[in-house]
């Protein structure tokens, strides 16, 4: 049986009548939320493989030494070899404290970011700050909030009101950066640039 009207006015009558903008608006806040802290943590875990990967290599010096030192065994050195050898390993074993109270803080940040995390995710589900401004006003609030937990807070040119300068705060290095933002370089460059920094 053929319709009245053409199928395809029908449908485009029926997908104008749905209104997935907010949606979509909540969908990209949460996954660049999710973006941000995927490279975060990605970062902390490469940095903490890096430091597993220099302990790796002071054990197996400190393998292949003992075994030299076994080779060539003298009686008369014997005790004092084995006090360097204790040496030796009373500071391995405080690096690994040391990198074990690292992980720890990591750990803490990851999920203190994590909460961070959570609660971008109910803002941008249950819209519960829609009524304090429109959708773009409420998304750069939310960019804001991440940047400062991060560590960066950014500045307006007080004459175009444009966001072109950051100031990035290392708490573990105690140090600080001033970004100077040009809009030449992307916004990917700017975010490597970050990242390196913290």
């Amino acid at each position: 049986m053929l319709l009245d009207e053409d199928p395809a006015a029908l449908i485009a009558s029926c997908a104008a009548n749905f209104n997935i903008a907010p949606d979509r608006s909540s969908l990209a806040r949460i996954n660049d939320s999710l973006s941000t802290l995927g490279a975060f943590r990605t970062q902390q875990l490469e940095g903490l493989q890096k430091t597993l990967q220099k302990l790796s290599r002071q054990q197996q010096t400190l393998s292949s030494t003992h075994s030299m030192t076994l080779s060539s065994h003298n009686p008369t050195s014997h005790a004092s070899e084995i006090l360097r050898l204790d040496t030796e390993k009373f500071r391995v074993a405080k690096q690994a404290s040391d990198l074990e109270i690292e992980g720890e803080r990591l750990g803490a940040e990851l999920a203190r970011l994590g909460g961070v995390l959570g609660e971008l995710e109910e803002i941008g589900v249950e819209g519960a700050e829609v009524g304090r401004g429109g959708p773009e006003e409420d998304a750069t609030i939310l960019k804001l909030k991440v940047y400062r937990t991060l560590g960066i807070d950014v500045e307006t040119d007080p004459t175009t009101g444009q966001y072109n300068k950051a100031v990035v705060r290392n708490t573990a290095k105690g140090d600080v950066h001033v970004v100077n933002i040009d809009p030449k370089f992307s916004k990917f460059f700017y975010a490597n640039y970050f990242w390196r920094t913290m």
